[in-house]
C-alpha cells in the first residue's frame, strides 16, 4: 500500500506542487515572523547592551504616570541636581555623573527640513565627556551655550559640517535656535550611532533648559563602582539611600528592560504578520480540500479496485493522508526557507528605516521551525481527511463502473453552513457589543472564521443558479454556453474554488467600508464641530507630534481679519488613580466657539488656575458634579487639586478633561500641538493664510491649513493603512488564483474524452481556450460577488458597533466594489491560460480514447 501511494504520488506531482504552494506562502509568513522578530530582539539587545556597558548603576525618578507602549512616550521625573551629591556620598560609589537624555531635540538639516525619525529617539544631551564607548572624530567639546555636538550619523543626514550654524528644535523650546556645530562624535568599532538614535549633545546648563524645562535637574545619575564593590551590592546601597521614590537598577538590568519594551512593540507586529499568516492557510485550506476531492473523484476506479483486491478502509484513508502529509512536509521546508528568506529582508528594511539599525546575524528560532511544520502538516492533512473519508466508503463495485462520483445532495452541508453561520454571527454580536468578558478581539477574530467557513458551505447551495445567471452574460457564443455549464455542472467544486478568492475578497472589502465609513464620519464631524477656517499642526513622523512657540497663538490675534484664536496643548495624567487624557486651551472661550460645545452644567466660558472642565461622559462615569475635587498628576510636577466648575456635552473632537493652561507647562509635551483660528465673516482665507505661514517660520514642523485640507490630511492616513492591509491582503488572493487554476487543471484531466469528442466533432482550439476561459472568469466573479456581500455585510456590522466611537456615516466604496469585480475577472482570464492551452493542445485520438 506504501508503494501503491508512492507511485500515486509521484503520478500527480504538478497537482501537488500546485496545492502545496498555498501552504508554502501561509508557512512563509509564520516562520517569517518569527524570524524577524528574533533578530530585531536580539539586535536590540545588543544596542541596549553596548550603549549601557559603561554604567555600572543607573538611578532614575519613577515616572509620575506610567505609560503603556500604546499610549504613548514614557517621561522619567526629572531629579534635582542634590541628589548627586547624595549618590556620591554612597560608600563604594566612586563617582556619581549627572545625565540629561530627553527625546525632542530636532535638527535642521542644511535643506531646511527637519531630520526626522521612523522609530529611534531624537535626544538631546549633556555632553559628560569622551569615553571608550564615545569618542570626538572631528572638532572639540561645546563650551559656549550657542555650541553643540552632533552623532555622526546625525550629521550625516543633515548634510552639516564642523564650523556652521545648525536650526535645533528641542523639546521646551519649539522655535527654531541656532547654534554652531563645534564637534561630530562617534562609538566604538567604527559606528556612527547606536541603534540609529540622533543625538545632539549641549552643555549641561543648555541641556537641562532646553531638554528638561528646568536648571539644575537631571534625567538620571550613572554611578561608577569603586574597584572590589560588586554592582549589585552598590545598587542594593545606593536604592537604601534614596528611597521608594526612586529606581536604582543595574546598567545590565537597564538594558534589559529597555530591550524588553521594545521587544513588548515588536510582538504586536509578529501577531500582525501571524493574523495575515492565519488568512493565507484560511484561503489555503480551501485550495487543498479541492485538490483531494478532485483527486479523490478521478481515481474512483483506481481506490475501488484496491477495495476488490483486499485494501481496507483505513488503508485508502491512510493513502490519501500519506500523501497529505508528503505535501504537507515538502511544503514546510519550501516555506522555512522562504520565511528565512524574506524574515532577513524584512529586519533590513527595518533597520534601515530605523535609520541604520546594526543587525544581530539571522537566526533561525526554534518557534518558527516547531511553526513551520506544525502548521504546514496540520492544515495540509486536515484539508485531506474529509477527501480520504470519502474515498474510505467507494464501493468495490464502482471498479466495475464507468463513472466517478455523482453529485451528492446539498441538505448535510446547507444545514451546517446555517449552524457555523450562525454561531459566527452570535459571536460577532457578543464581540461588537462588548458583552465577550474581556475576550473582545478573541470573539470578534472568531465570529470572523465561523462566519467565513459558514458561507463557504452556503456556497454551493447558491452556485449553481447565480453561476448560472452569470454565466448567461457570455451565452451569446459556443465557447460562453459550454463554459456555463461547465462551471455549474459541481456545485460543491465551483464552491470551494470561489470560496477561496471570497476569502481574501471579503476582507479588503470590510477593512474597506469601515474605513472608508471612519473617514466620511470624520469628515462630517469636523466640518459640522469646527468652525475654525485655518489650522496649525504638522505631520506626526514620530512618536512626539510636531509643536510650536505659543506665541504665535498671540501673534495671529493681532493679525487683521482674525476673530478668534486657539491652541491645544495634550497630555496622558493620573486622575484619582485612574490614567486620562486631558486637554488644555490657550483660550478657552475661544474654544467652545470653535468647537460649539455645549455647556451641560456650570461655566465653561471661563477657567480659574485650580479649576477643570469635564465631559459629560467622563463626569457621568467618574460620578463627577460642579464642586467636585479631583487630583491630578501630570508628568511634571506635584500632584494638584482641581474643583470641576463645569461640564460640557461630549463631543468626539473634544477632550474628556480640560485642564487650565497654566497647568500645560508640566506636560510631557509643554507647547501646543494645534491651534485654530477663526476669521471674521468675510475675511478670505487666501489673505490671512500667507501671513499665518510667515509666523511659523522658526517652526518648520508645523504649518498652517485650511479646514477642508487639514480634514483630509487627518484622514489621508487612514488611506496609508488600508493601502498596506491590501498588500499584505494580495496574498490570499493569489492564493485564490492557485486554486483556479490548480481546479481547472485537475477538471481537464478530469474530462480528458469529454475535450477529445468535444474537438471531434469540430469545437476549435481558440473555442476550447474560450471555453475554459469563460469557466474562469464565471468562478472568479461569483467568487469576488460572495467578498463583496459578505465583507459589506461585516463591515456594516463593525460600523453600527462603533456608532458610539463616532463612525455615524456608513459609506459602502461603490467605485472599489467594481474594481474588485473587474480584477476578479482579469484574474479568471489570468487563471484561465494554462489550462485552456493544456486543454487545446489535448491530442483528439488520444483523448477520445482515454479511459
Amino acid at each position: 500500500m506504501f508503494r501503491a501511494t508512492l507511485k500515486s504520488l509521484l503520478a500527480r506531482k504538478v497537482r501537488l506542487i500546485l496545492s502545496g504552494l498555498a501552504v508554502v506562502l501561509g508557512v512563509m509568513f509564520v516562520s517569517g515572523a518569527f524570524v524577524l522578530t528574533d533578530t530585531l530582539g536580539r539586535s536590540f539587545d545588543s544596542v541596549f547592551a553596548d550603549g549601557f556597558s559603561e554604567i555600572d548603576v543607573n538611578v532614575a525618578a519613577k515616572p509620575k504616570v506610567e505609560l503603556s507602549e500604546l499610549e504613548g512616550e514614557q517621561t522619567a521625573a526629572p531629579l534635582p541636581a542634590a541628589v548627586v551629591d547624595r549618590v556620591k556620598q554612597v560608600p563604594g560609589a566612586a563617582s556619581a555623573t549627572g545625565i540629561v537624555n530627553a527625546d525632542g531635540a530636532r535638527v535642521i538639516g542644511s535643506n531646511g527640513k527637519v531630520v526626522t525619525s521612523f522609530g529611534p529617539p531624537q535626544l538631546g544631551e549633556n555632553w559628560t565627556g569622551e569615553s571608550d564607548l564615545l569618542r570626538l572624530r572631528e572638532g572639540r567639546a561645546p563650551q559656549a551655550e550657542d555650541e553643540i555636538v552632533l552623532n555622526k550619523a546625525l550629521a550625516t543626514t543633515a548634510k552639516v559640517q564642523v564650523g556652521q550654524k545648525v536650526g535645533v528644535l528641542t523639546a521646551f523650546e519649539s522655535k527654531k535656535r541656532d547654534f554652531t556645530l563645534v564637534g561630530i562624535a562617534g562609538y566604538s568599532g567604527d559606528r556612527d550611532s547606536i541603534g540609529g538614535v540622533n543625538e545632539v549633545f549641549f552643555t549641561t546648563p543648555v541641556a537641562q533648559r532646553l531638554m528638561l524645562g528646568e536648571p539644575d535637574v537631571f534625567s538620571s545619575i550613572t554611578v561608577t563602582a569603586a574597584d572590589g564593590v560588586s554592582d549589585e551590592k552598590l545598587r542594593d546601597d545606593v536604592a537604601r539611600t534614596l528611597g521608594a521614590d526612586f529606581e536604582v537598577k543595574t546598567g545590565e538590568q537597564v538594558a534589559s528592560d529597555a530591550a524588553a519594551s521594545l521587544k513588548e512593540g515588536l510582538s504586536f507586529f509578529n501577531k500582525i504578520l501571524l493574523g495575515f499568516a492565519a488568512v493565507a492557510l484560511l484561503v489555503g485550506t480551501f485550495l487543498i480540500l479541492n485538490t483531494f476531492s478532485i483527486i479523490v473523484a478521478q481515481r474512483t476506479r483506481e481506490l475501488a479496485l484496491m477495495r476488490a483486491i483486499g485494501a481496507s478502509g483505513r488503508q485508502i484513508i491512510g493513502s490519501v493522508v500519506l500523501e497529505a502529509i508528503a505535501v504537507g512536509l515538502i511544503a514546510s521546508m519550501l516555506g522555512l526557507a522562504a520565511g528565512i528568506g524574506v524574515g532577513a529582508l524584512l529586519a533590513y528594511l527595518f533597520g534601515n528605516l530605523a535609520g541604520g539599525l546594526t543587525l544581530a546575524g539571522i537566526g533561525v528560532p526554534a518557534a518558527a521551525v516547531i511553526g513551520a511544520f506544525s502548521v504546514g502538516l496540520v492544515i495540509t492533512v486536515v484539508a485531506a481527511l474529509l477527501p480520504a473519508l470519502r474515498a474510505a466508503r467507494i464501493p468495490p463495485i464502482a471498479a466495475m463502473q464507468d463513472v466517478a462520483t455523482p453529485d451528492r445532495p446539498l441538505t448535510k452541508i446547507t444545514v451546517a453552513g446555517s449552524l457555523v453561520t450562525a454561531i459566527g454571527a452570535v459571536l460577532l454580536f457578543l464581540g461588537l457589543s462588548g458583552n465577550a468578558g474581556g475576550q473582545t478581539l478573541t470573539t470578534i477574530l472568531g465570529g470572523v472564521l465561523f462566519a467565513f467557513i459558514g458561507v463557504a458551505l452556503l456556497t454551493p447551495l447558491i452556485s449553481r443558479p447565480v453561476v448560472s445567471l452569470l454565466g448567461a452574460i457570455f451565452s451569446w457564443s459556443l465557447p460562453g454556453k459550454l463554459g456555463r455549464l461547465n462551471s455549474g455542472r459541481n456545485p460543491r467544486r465551483t464552491a470551494i474554488t470561489a470560496a477561496a478568492l471570497m476569502v481574501g475578497i471579503a476582507l479588503v472589502t470590510g477593512i474597506t467600508v469601515i474605513l472608508d465609513s471612519a473617514k466620511g464620519s470624520i469628515s462630517a464631524l469636523a466640518q459640522d464641530t469646527v468652525k475654525a477656517e485655518l489650522v496649525i499642526a504638522g505631520a506626526q513622523g514620530g512618536p512626539r507630534p510636531p509643536s510650536f512657540d505659543p506665541a504665535v497663538l498671540d501673534q495671529a490675534k493681532t493679525l487683521p481679519g482674525v476673530q478668534m484664536v486657539d491652541g491645544e496643548y495634550g497630555d496622558m495624567a493620573q486622575i484619582d488613580g485612574e490614567r486620562t487624557w486631558v486637554g488644555a486651551s490657550s483660550d478657552i472661550a475661544s474654544l467652545r466657539q470653535i468647537f460649539s460645545a455645549k455647556p451641560v452644567a456650570g461655566d465653561i466660558d471661563r477657567l480659574g488656575p485650580t479649576q477643570m472642565l469635564a465631559s459629560s461622559d467622563t463626569a457621568d462615569s467618574r460620578g463627577w458634579s460642579v464642586g467636585s475635587t479631583v487630583n491630578v498628576q501630570l508628568t511634571r510636577g506635584e500632584t494638584r487639586t482641581y474643583t470641576i466648575s463645569g461640564i460640557y456635552e461630549s463631543g468626539q473632537l473634544l477632550n474628556p478633561v480640560m485642564l487650565p493652561v497654566t497647568a500645560a507647562k508640566d506636560f510631557a509635551i509643554p507647547q501646543p500641538f494645534q491651534g485654530y483660528v477663526q476669521l471674521t465673516p468675510g475675511t478670505p482665507v487666501a489673505d490671512v493664510q500667507p501671513q499665518v505661514e510667515t509666523l511659523l517660520a522658526d517652526s518648520p514642523e508645523v504649518s498652517v491649513a485650511d479646514r477642508d485640507a487639514f480634514i483630509k490630511q487627518q484622514t489621508g492616513q487612514l488611506d496609508g493603512l488600508l493601502t498596506m492591509i491590501q498588500i499584505l491582503l494580495a496574498l490570499a488572493i493569489v492564493i485564490a488564483v492557485l486554486g483556479i487554476i490548480n481546479t481547472l487543471a485537475l477538471s481537464i484531466l478530469e474530462r480528458t474524452r469529454e475535450l477529445g469528442l468535444l474537438r471531434a466533432i469540430g469545437l476549435r482550439r481558440s473555442q476550447t481556450m474560450g471555453m475554459i476561459t469563460v469557466e474562469a472568469v464565471v468562478i472568479s466573479v461569483f467568487g469576488a460577488l460572495l467578498g463583496v456581500a459578505v465583507g459589506t455585510g461585516l463591515g456594516a456590522a463593525v460600523v453600527e458597533a462603533l456608532k458610539d466611537e463616532g463612525i455615524t456615516d456608513l459609506i459602502l466604496p461603490w467605485g472599489q466594489m467594481g474594481v474588485f469585480l473587474g480584477l476578479a475577472a482579469i484574474i479568471g482570464v489570468v487563471a484561465a491560460v494554462l489550462p485552456a492551452i493544456r486543454a487545446a493542445r489535448i491530442n483528439v485520438l488520444g483523448a477520445i480514447a482515454h479511459d
